[in-house]
């Protein structure tokens, strides 16, 4: 039985990301942590997410105006993946909200906090709205693998079953704990909150099933192979939803929200002119921004690469954006590498079943 990976503070979301990853660039012995994400378990600090609180009578009729996704018709335990737009329709920040019954919780990285909760204030004019930063208040650990739900079950939690963003909440040693299934298309993912005075224990008790920690580029290399883009890495404000592929974000019979004419003009038309796609890499890792040619012409560009030390070897991969007509399969170059396009999340890396 394989040990359980703990992700110490030290891990923050903007550590490991500006460059293409690679076995050197793990702080221990990244082929091995690895492994142990996809055929363990592991537990994320989650220091690097922020929560916003919003409260009112208006509080989910204003949202739906706001966000790309269906928070009017959001059932109570559930939660979505949305974009907030610009009214260029281009993406200020994406979030998961949560409907916790008397508010909303939105959840997204702390990086873009500032920026959120400014455009909030900004659109809340005569609305029965409260925006309150949560962060400090609630706290948040995770669990992701094969394990994970073992393990949660181990440290002593009566999990019920939870289909992906749908949460319970539940007491854990006293202490009131807010249990999320994420929606990681790779391995399972669990995200608790719970006030910060709790957090050591809890930490204190995962660790006790073996846990190991594991460096930043391990757990940024489960994102890279499973094809999760990453807000200010792989989206950036010049983006349009629909490029990013993130059809989960969207929802197209809602009503309007900021940004939405933009967002259905590309739907009636049928398709933006590039996509967000993956690449197997046969040379040198390419960097961030380096373009990617066909025929000497650009057609996309890489936005993360990373060498996945999977079990017959290396693995060499990236993602970014691709032109549609390069279908999977499709051969073209990112400075000295070869390329084949390739379809997300990649093939042949996680177990059918998840």
């Amino acid at each position: 039985m394989l040990p359980c990976i703990i992700q110490t503070a030290a891990m923050t979301s903007s550590a490991v990301h500006n460059d293409a990853i690679s076995p050197a660039s793990g702080l221990g012995n990244l082929p091995s942590e690895f492994a142990e994400l996809m055929s363990g378990c592991g537990i994320l600090d989650l220091t690097n997410r922020a929560r916003i609180g919003l409260r009112g009578s208006d509080r989910v009729r204003w949202l739906n105006g706001m966000v790309t996704n269906n928070i009017r018709d959001l059932a109570v335990g559930r939660g979505v993946y949305a974009f907030l737009l610009n009214p260029q329709g281009h993406i200020l920040g994406d979030m998961y909200t949560y409907n916790r019954g008397e508010s909303l919780t939105v959840d997204t990285d702390q990086a873009q906090l500032e920026k959120l909760v400014a455009t909030f204030d900004r659109y809340i004019i005569m609305d029965d709205v409260e925006v309150t930063n949560l962060s400090d208040q609630e706290h948040s650990v995770g669990i992701a693998g094969p394990r994970a739900e073992d393990v949660l079950r181990k440290a002593g939690f009566d999990l019920p079953p939870l289909e992906s963003l749908q949460f319970a909440e539940t007491m854990w040693q006293g202490a009131a704990v807010t249990l999320i299934r994420g929606d990681h298309p790779g391995v399972p993912w669990y995200a608790l909150w719970l006030a910060p005075a709790h957090v050591p224990a809890l930490r204190s008790a995962l660790a006790q099933s073996d846990a190991k920690p594991v460096s930043p580029a391990a757990l940024d290399l489960l994102r890279i192979a499973a094809g999760i883009p990453r807000y200010g890495q792989d989206i950036r404000e010049r983006d349009l939803p629909q490029e990013t592929s993130q059809e989960r974000a969207l929802h197209f019979s809602k009503g309007c929200y900021v940004g939405q004419e933009i967002v259905e003009r590309i739907r009636s038309r049928g398709a933006v002119h590039r996509k967000f796609s993956g690449f197997e890499v046969d040379g040198p890792l390419p960097a961030p921004g380096t373009r990617v040619q066909a025929e000497g012409k650009d057609v996309g560009e890489i936005t993360s690469a990373a060498s996945l030390p999977v079990q017959d070897g290396e693995r060499r991969v990236a993602i970014g954006y691709i032109r549609r007509e390069f279908a999977s399969g499709k051969r073209v170059q990112a400075g000295d590498a070869q390329l084949t396009v390739a379809n997300l999340p990649f093939a042949g890396i996680f177990s059918s079943k998840e």
